[in-house]
């Protein structure tokens, strides 16, 4: 085939020869082209296919940011509902009709202070009755426990008394008569008989108190109980009715304001219904519900921030309570944190973002958190730019994490290029082509 050309190439110069001489160059030139493109496929179809050059090795553009020591702080954010650090949801414990309110919704209050009152004449009657029964008690107590001893009891006091006199001059008289005996001045016959009179005597005082004794236990004794009775129970009586009476006046159990007002006066108020709602918004707390593993990380007093909507400025406040058990239903753990809101700038029931610092490490080694691969084992790993150009892989444990920036706890060093951007499925030890990431390349999520 090639020679056919060849020889149809000479042939057309031939021809050419008797044209025109300006016609000439340009067929010449046409066919030694034609040659030569000939002789290249034919010497390039005789040559081996294993001395063909191997194809470029593929570089990879990626992008790398260098891992570096600084000081980071675990925070633990979440987001909860401001309440009052203190509220009281009053509610009347009669049912009775509101004669007056002393308060409007809005008006600062004081503890004790009388907030409104129930209708209570009924009750105030029933406060006189009882207090004339109760009069009517202590009188007979007294009258019982005084004078109202029974005639045979005061017959044997008398007795007593008569004969413990007996009894204390018959000692005398026989100590008298001993001491003269003693002298000679006596004979003994008459002190022994000073000594009969003597016990003779003992024997009825002994007798006389032991019948007073059982009279005082079998009667006055019971009368004296039974008349106490009577003015315990009147003086419960008493007390009950001043209680119901009592009721019927509202006042408020702290300091506070008054949020809510349910009715107006001349509305029946029932019993256990809230009636007024009294908030201390001096100080506010958020209750969080938080993961066991972060609630671990918090003790009582530790700093925390709120982020209120509408707000142009941080709230500083602190954690004010932990709670000892979980959640069953969430397996959460409840934490409250409170700031002060002495200027009124919190509204219980908005929304806050809280941020708590649970634990500040300095230098710490970090990377932007979009270095991080999440293999299906769970196992992280970062990819290394070494000074070969080449990407490697290098298995990594995290620590704590602070915005875009998260620990690593590993052989890295400080200084090494880690790729930020365009490691996903780049295989081990391929060559790469390493530019610096821009400034928010790390707020990308690497797991």
């Amino acid at each position: 085939m090639h020679r056919a050309k060849e020889a149809g190439c000479l042939g057309l110069a031939a021809r050419a020869g008797s044209g025109a001489d300006r016609v000439r160059p340009r067929v010449f030139s046409f066919c030694m082209a034609t040659i030569v493109a000939s002789a290249l496929m034919v010497f390039c179809s005789g040559c081996s296919s294993d001395n063909a050059v191997p194809p470029p090795e593929p570089v990879v553009s990626v992008e790398t940011a260098p891992t570096k020591l600084q000081t980071i702080t675990d925070m633990v954010t979440a987001e909860g509902v401001l309440y009052p650090i203190h509220q009281a949801s009053i509610s009347p414990k009669i049912t009775a009709p509101v004669r007056k309110f002393y308060v409007q919704r809005g008006d600062k209050v004081r503890r004790g202070q009388l907030l409104a009152v129930l209708e209570n004449k009924d009750l105030a009657a029933a406060v006189v009755s009882a207090q004339g029964g109760y009069d009517q008690a202590q009188a007979m107590y007294a009258s019982t426990t005084s004078s109202g001893l029974p005639e045979e009891i005061q017959t044997a006091n008398l007795n007593v008394v008569n004969t413990r006199a007996t009894l204390e001059a018959q000692q005398k008289l026989y100590d008298s008569e001993d001491k003269l005996y003693q002298q000679g001045a006596i004979a003994r016959k008459q002190l022994d008989a000073t000594k009969v009179a003597l016990t003779a005597a003992q024997s009825a005082y002994a007798t006389a108190e032991k019948h007073l004794q059982n009279l005082q236990a079998a009667g006055a004794l019971q009368q004296k109980k039974a008349a106490q009775g009577q003015l315990e129970t009147a003086h419960g009586q008493y007390l009950g009715a001043a209680a119901q009476l009592g009721y019927t006046e509202i006042r408020s159990p702290i300091d506070g304001a008054v949020a809510d007002r349910a009715v107006y006066p001349g509305d029946i108020a029932p019993a256990g219904t809230p009636l007024l709602i009294v908030m201390d918004t001096s100080k506010v707390v958020v209750r969080l519900h938080i993961p066991q593993q972060q609630a671990q990380l918090l003790q009582l007093g530790q700093a925390a921030t709120l982020r209120i909507p509408g707000l142009d400025r941080d709230v500083p406040a602190k954690v004010t309570v932990l709670s000892p058990a979980l959640d069953p239903n969430s397996t959460t753990e409840e934490i409250w944190v409170e700031a002060d809101n002495r200027k009124g700038e919190l509204k219980p029931g908005t929304t806050a973002s809280v941020s708590i610092t649970a634990k500040t490490i300095a230098d710490a080694l970090v990377i932007p958190a979009a270095a991080i691969l999440t293999g299906p084992n769970g196992q992280t790993s970062v990819m290394v730019v070494k000074s070969d150009s080449r990407a490697y892989a290098q298995d990594v444990k995290t620590g704590i994490r602070q915005g875009p920036m998260i620990q690593v706890l590993s052989d890295l060093q400080p200084g090494e290029q880690v790729i930020v951007s365009g490691q996903y499925g780049l295989p081990d030890k391929t060559k790469v082509k390493a530019t610096p990431a821009s400034a928010n390349a790390g707020t990308n999520t690497g797991a």
